[in-house]
This record gives C-alpha cells, structure tokens and sequence, in this order.
C-alpha cells in the first residue's frame, strides 16, 4: 500500500532544530547541506513497517529543511527520509529507502532491529560501499519521539561543590544496583534505581560529591556483538547525543527523560552531582562499511571527517570508524546545543569528554585554541559547569595530558601509571610519584592552572578493577570472544605473587594491603579524587581488563559483602572523610616547597628515613621506594568563601614500598606537638595512638601511614 506523500502544512522555523511541541503542533527542522529534498515520516506506532504518511519539508532555510504540523502531539513517533546524490567517492552517501533518527530527538521510542535493510549499500565484499541497497528499513529503524519535556524540578538546586572538596565516583548505572537487594526489583539497573534511598545512601556514606555516569546518551548495539551473544554494555557507541537510553528506564521508553529528570533531582537533593560521560568524538555509524542511521544520511560529507584526498573513507581518530566534523560550524553547534540541553533542561552538573583530543582537531593536529574550546569559554552555560577531559584519542600527537585550557580538568594518565609503578615496587619512581600526589604541577601550574586539574585516578571502567591490579599480571579476556587479543597488555598490574584468586592468607593479605595503599594514595592525593565503582568493596571481573561487552556478573557490582570486604568498605569510608577534611590535602594551591613569606617555615617538607630532608642524591637515587612528607598546616595560606582563614591541621605521610619493614624517625613538630596515628594500611582498623617527639614508627613493607599533628587552636 503507498505511503500518502503531503506538503507540510505550514512552513514554521528553521529553529530550534529537531521537534518542538508548542501546544497547539509540532515545528520540524533538520540541516542538511548538500540534500536536494528531505521527508518527515509520522509512524502509528512501534509496531509500524512503514509511516502513515510523508511530509515533504519544503521550507529551506540557511540549509535547514522545516516545516509545521499542527495537532501532532508528544508521543509521535517520525523519522526522516532525506534525498540527495549518492557519490560515495565524493562522501555522499544519501539514500531515500532509509528512514533516519533525528539527531536532535529528545527521546527514542523504537529500537534499532539489525538487518541488512540497514545499511545504505549492499552488504557484501570489499566494493561494496559503493553500490546504493534499495530495500527499505522502516520496519526496522530506531524511531524518535515527539517529546514533552514539562517536569516540576520544585526546589532542585545544582550543588556546585568546589572542585577541592570534590570525590568523583565513576558507575554504570545499570551495573551499579543491577544486584542491590535493597533496590526494588523492577527498579533494578535503571535510573530509577540509581536514584533509590538504598544507592544514595552507599554514595552519601562512602563521601561521594559527584557520580561520572557511564555513557547514558542513545547507543547502539553494535551487530558483531549481537551475534556473538554479547552486548555494547558500556555504551561508547552513541547514536543521538539528546535522548537518554531507554533501556535504563524501568517504565519504558516514554518515561526516559521523566525517570532521569527524577534521578538527578534525588542525587541533588543528597548533595551529589551528576557528571555525564559523553562521546561526541564519534557516533555508531562507524566507517564506510557501517550502517546508515541518521548523520550518515543525513549528511555525510557535512557531519564527518573524510580523508581530504579520497572521500569515500572517514578520517579516524577514535579507533571507532569515524570522528565528527569539528571544522562544521553546524556540527560544533550540534554538540553545543547538546551540552546545554543536558545542563539547562535535564540539570546536569558536568560532562567528562570521551577521547577529547579528538574534539580539539581541526585541521589535524591537536590545537589547544581551537573553536571548540573558545565556544565553550565564552557560553554562559557551559563555562560554569564542570568540564572534564580524557586528554588524548588513537590518532598522530593525541597523547595531550596537560595541554588542554584553563577551565578544563583532565584524566590524569600519568597520575595513575606513576602511582601503579610505585606500589608495585618498581625503582626509580620516587621523584614523578612526589610530583604526581602533590597535584602535578609540572603538568598544569605552567598555564595557570590549581592542583585541582588533575583529576586523579587508579583505576576506571577501562581497565583493572582495584581487586584485579593486585591479584593479576596479565589479562583474562577470553570471555570477549577475541582470543585475548583485545585490551592492553600494559597494566602495571602486580599480582602479589599468584595469578588470579588464592587461598594462601600471606598473599591475600598482601593484596589488601595494596587496596588500602592505592585507595589511600588516592584520597591523600592534591587535586580530585575519581573512585571506579566497587573498589570499595573488592569487586573483581576475574581479570577481565576490557569487560565493555559483558552485561552481567562480570561487570555488575556484587553487594553480598564478606566480613573482609565489609572492612574495606569502613576503611574506604574513613580515608575519604580524611582527605576530604584535612584542609592540606585537599590544598586550593601548589606547595611552594620554601618559606611562605610569612614565616621561615616550609610548607611541605620531603623526608628520608633518618627523619632530615631528602636530598638532590636521594632524590636521583634508583633504589629508593620510600619517602615522607610533612604538610605543614600552620603556614596554610587559605580562606574560605566568606574570607576567614583555614585552620588546618599539620600531617605527616609516610610511604613505603620496599619489600621490607622500613623505620622512620617522625620529625620534631615546630611548636614541639605529638603526633596522632590516623590510617596504617597494615591493617584496616587502628586504635588511637600518639607518638611523642623523638620517637620512631615502623612501617610495614608495602604500607602507607598518616599521622596528624592538631591545629594549635585545639
């Protein structure tokens, strides 16, 4: 039966882009530079092989096709079909046959279902991208949702924590409380559950400040997984950068945004932000060979990267097929109005870009002054919001860890090589492991920056768990189906002697010793602290160190908790209420390691063993693991937001990562105070104690200690 094809009733605007319900209609609008004729397609329903009807957008505006439908409602399911040449060898790949997802839809209402039908060339051999596939897809497209975006936020307020007093805490939302008893079922592995008093009240006690939300932006399911019986679990794999994933929402589809909306008002109102892990350097639709779901359609040769010389292949960064068109003044605004859609309507507190350097290419290299940073420097919006970056992409010179501009915080890569290094016994790290937990100013003081541009890390989603780095050497990925090729082979990992799960006590209580001394690094360290969720409690993936395509116990955070793990959870607890209420770890300022001015006091001093100051000799020296470091709290220079001084307590760190016990003389306080013994990670509890002046302390081999020397106005 053929589809009535209609002229859109009324022009309406070439802005805003995308599908706005006014309350009386629906005004379309969509770019496309280079198509000669563009559709909108109203589907009945979910069920629908083809539309109802076609409207013919015949207003064109500044490139932007639109026109108005009255009495269309929120809950209209459409699509596109867009014409144009069909020229791959000069990056044109239009195809009317295939209905294409909007990319501004605020909300998907049908999954993509994979079939050949979804490629716009005949699948099939080396050549065969060049060869135009006309069998339509509209039984099988993903659909968009005309979307009614009305919510009482009531009294929501973002918490805007200072960057110094913030604790990130990476999570997947659906790993996270996919096992939690406390969770109600049906709420399990969704928004919902996340924004639960039983998740909420883990966050608010471990001393979270702000959750990093895994990809939650519409992504695919890649086919090649599908077949294999795995999942896209992590989501790095973007499709719309409006509509959140619906698979996350406990009522369907339709409820996503209400169910999102809903979760960062409950985080909120715990204190907690809400950070989201975005991917614009790419999008699903992969290179040449991928499918035709929405940009390629749309506009190829406008939304992404070709190769300058032979158009018909994308240029790519990412390792992923393509990379957006950052070049694009329609691209760049794309992203920007996705950014300020999340912040503005959705109240979100930050983003955390995917492969950033990608972003920051224009004509090729890395360029720290390109367009799109100067966009976001000077948007109201987004300048005030937390911006953070993964400082590097596959592509030549992408390794930029400590050259992206002032506003911007980073993953701090080499944080977490030099930290591994250390605790895994490795020589000649003592000199970059000072430098790293004080907050690596040799990577950001130089352009302005504070300590707290380091966004400071041990582990993450990629990668070891916590449980994993000291209980492997090498990865288990067999489980992925790629023969253990697939993730790095450089983990700086250290398996404290066995391979894998022991019933030897002597090993294990090794391996928790060095949880406790990565997570108190961590905490203890200048600059901003990101936890990967479970370490808390010893989750492991059993080795697995790419595990981005395993839904289930893999990757799913266990909350049956043995005694043991129930004690390491109280330990994560208190570290975390000390390195964030300890005013010199938690510095505004670089340590300038020399008199302040004020006084001939120092305000950090670096210590050997003997109790004096280490030594350009010691310094340089290959064989030395262990050092000290006294914080000096009388001679902090910090006020707080209405001006009056920080008081601040004096702290001494010890660390040692020999293999053998290491006795250190504790310096002599300035005003003569003793010391009170806070963290030993040779175990997990201590009592109180307090050391007097000339005493010594000695620390375990691979242990960390922390004493504190009380501000004299106690």
């Amino acid at each position: 039966m053929a589809v009535e094809v209609l002229r859109a009733p009324c022009p309406g605007s070439p802005y805003p882009l995308g599908a706005t319900w006014d309350g009386k209609g629906v005004n379309f609008a969509l770019f496309s530079e280079h198509a000669t004729e563009v559709s909108l397609c109203l589907f009945d329903s979910i069920r629908s092989r083809r539309e109802s009807v076609q409207y013919r957008l015949t207003e064109r505006t500044d490139m932007v096709w639109h026109g108005y439908v009255p009495e269309v409602r929120p809950g209209q399911l459409y699509g596109f079909r867009v014409h144009g040449p069909w020229d791959p060898d000069r990056g044109h790949r239009f195809n009317a046959q295939k209905v294409l997802l909007d990319p501004y839809a605020k909300m998907i209402g049908r999954q993509l279902r994979w079939g050949d039908e979804m490629f716009g060339f005949t699948v099939g051999g080396p050549q065969a991208d060049l060869g135009r596939d006309d069998r339509d897809n509209a039984a099988l497209c993903p659909l968009a949702v005309v979307a009614d975006t009305a919510f009482n936020w009531g009294t929501d307020k973002f918490p805007r924590t200072p960057w110094n007093k913030t604790v990130l805490y990476e999570l997947h939302v659906k790993g996270f409380t996919q096992l939690h008893p406390d969770v109600p079922e049906r709420l399990r592995g969704t928004y919902a559950g996340l924004g639960s008093k039983a998740a909420i009240r883990h966050l608010v006690e471990l001393g979270v400040t702000a959750v990093e939300l895994m990809p939650i932006h519409y992504f695919l399911q890649d086919r090649f997984l599908i077949d294999k019986g795995l999942t896209n679990y992590w989501g790095y794999n973007t499709v719309n950068f409006f509509a959140p994933e619906i698979s996350y929402s406990s009522r369907g589809p339709r409820d996503s945004v209400r169910e999102f909306k809903t979760m960062v008002k409950s985080l909120h109102a715990a204190g907690i932000e809400v950070i989201l892990d975005v991917v614009y350097n790419h999008t699903a639709e992969g290179n040449h060979m991928g499918p035709t779901l929405s940009l390629r359609g749309i506009d190829n040769a406008a939304y992404y990267r070709l190769l300058y010389h032979h158009p018909r292949y994308n240029m790519d960064y990412t390792g992923c097929g393509n990379s957006l068109n950052m070049r694009h003044p329609r691209v760049l605004q794309l992203i920007m109005d996705s950014l300020r859609y999340w912040v503005q309507e959705m109240h979100v507190d930050g983003f955390r870009f995917d492969l950033a350097s990608t972003l920051a290419r224009e004509l090729h290299e890395f360029d720290k002054l390109g367009s799109f940073f100067d966009i976001i420097h000077q948007d109201p919006v987004l300048s005030q919001v937390k911006l953070i970056a993964e400082p590097w992409d596959l592509g030549e010179g992408g390794y930029q860890v400590g050259n992206f501009p002032l506003l911007w915080t980073e993953w701090n890569g080499r944080y977490r090589d030099c930290v591994r290094r250390f605790w895994r016994g490795d020589g000649g790290t003592i000199s970059e492991f000072a430098t790293r937990v004080t907050g690596s100013s040799d990577l950001y003081e130089h352009a302005g920056k504070r300590p707290q541009a380091s966004i400071n890390f041990v582990t993450c989603h990629d990668g070891f768990t916590l449980n994993d780095l000291v209980s492997y050497n090498h990865k288990h990925n067999l489980a992925n189906g790629e023969d253990n090729r697939d993730g790095t082979n450089d983990n700086d990992s250290w398996n404290s002697g066995v391979e894998g799960a022991t019933d030897k006590p002597e090993i294990n209580e090794l391996r928790e010793r060095q949880r406790r001394n990565y997570f108190a690094t961590l905490l203890f360290s200048q600059g901003v602290p990101m936890l990967c969720a479970g370490d808390e409690v010893g989750r492991t993936q059993k080795g697995n160190n790419n595990a981005y395509c395993q839904d289930n116990d893999i990757s799913w955070m266990n909350w049956k908790l043995s005694p043991k793990q129930r004690e390491f959870l109280e330990f994560c607890r208190k570290v975390v209420k000390i390195g964030r209420d300890q005013p010199v770890l938690n510095r505004k300022t670089y340590f300038k390691g020399r008199p302040t001015g004020k006084t001939a006091e120092k305000d950090i001093v670096w210590l050997e063993p003997s109790g004096h100051e280490m030594t350009t000799e010691d310094w340089n020296s290959g064989h030395i693991r262990c050092l000290g470091a006294l914080l000096n709290g009388d001679v902090l220079d910090e006020v707080d937001e209405l001006g009056q001084q920080i008081p601040a307590d004096t702290i001494l760190m010890l660390w040692n990562a020999h293999d053998h016990v290491v006795t250190f003389q504790l310096p002599e306080h300035p005003d003569g105070r003793p010391w009170e013994l806070l963290i030993d990670t040779r175990n997990s509890v201590q009592k109180s104690q307090t050391f007097s002046l000339g005493e010594t302390y000695s620390v375990l081999n691979r242990s960390l200690v922390l004493f504190r020397s009380p501000h004299t106005a106690e």
